[in-house]
């Protein structure tokens, strides 16, 4: 194998989503270094349609979390980009898989509905991250766009593994798309496609303690012949 190949493979399988951060700030220069490496992402006509804002340092990301904690209770939710419209099959089971695999981390047993809730509300705590960027892409550009923000996406928590910085990709935070729009000032011409929440791991903790499965290969491949 070739140390690319070698450097991905160890990148890809050593990248978790973070659950807790320590409140460490994350230097202005690394920051920078992960936003370069990410714009390197490859777009549909090479439209480049992702924009990034990013809370610089920690104060203002406590901030957005106290207003974002205090919009939640009791505002419906209003995506810009609507949510998938049900989990059936294999997708509702590797879901159910996931969020077991939390609780039990984090001790909470099934059936326990108040702490069920309490982890749940951890995502719009930003898991205690001193940083998060919300990203968003041009709304004309529609469906491709949305892609290529994907593809940025996996860019930014890839260049952060590099770097030794711990990632929470969310799209829990664009449930409240227009309060994101009102907090940062986003132009409604952009749609909310998630946000990242980021800084070092507390590797310590619990909620960081298990991993996700992937499935075989013969489960998301079909050999045309």
């Amino acid at each position: 194998m070739t140390s690319h190949y070698t450097a991905l493979e160890a990148l890809l399988a050593d990248r978790y989503t973070c659950r807790t951060f320590r409140p460490d700030a994350v230097p202005q220069e690394t920051i920078e270094s992960m936003l370069r490496l990410a714009q390197r992402t490859p777009s549909w006509c090479n439209t480049q349609p992702w924009h990034l804002t990013v809370t610089a340092d920690p104060a203002a990301t406590a901030r957005f979390r106290k207003a974002l904690l205090s919009h939640i209770e009791g505002t419906a939710a209003d995506p810009d980009i609507p949510f998938p419209a049900a989990y059936t099959g294999i997708y509702r089971d590797r879901r159910k898989e996931c969020g077991a695999a939390l609780y039990t981390a984090v001790g909470v047993p099934k059936g326990d509905h108040a702490g069920s809730l309490r982890q749940m509300l951890r995502n719009f705590e930003l898991f205690d991250a001193p940083h998060v960027a919300i990203l968003t892409t041009e709304a004309d550009l529609g469906t491709y766009g949305a892609v290529d923000c994907g593809l940025y996406l996996q860019s930014f928590l890839l260049s952060a593994q590099s770097l030794g910085v711990a990632t929470a990709p969310q799209a829990a935070l664009a449930t409240y798309s227009p309060f994101l729009h009102d907090h940062f000032a986003i132009p409604a011409n952009r749609q909310v496609v998630a946000g990242i929440s980021f800084g070092y791991p507390d590797s310590a903790h619990p909620s960081n303690s298990f991993r996700t499965t992937r499935a075989p290969l013969d489960e998301a491949i079909t050999w045309a012949s």
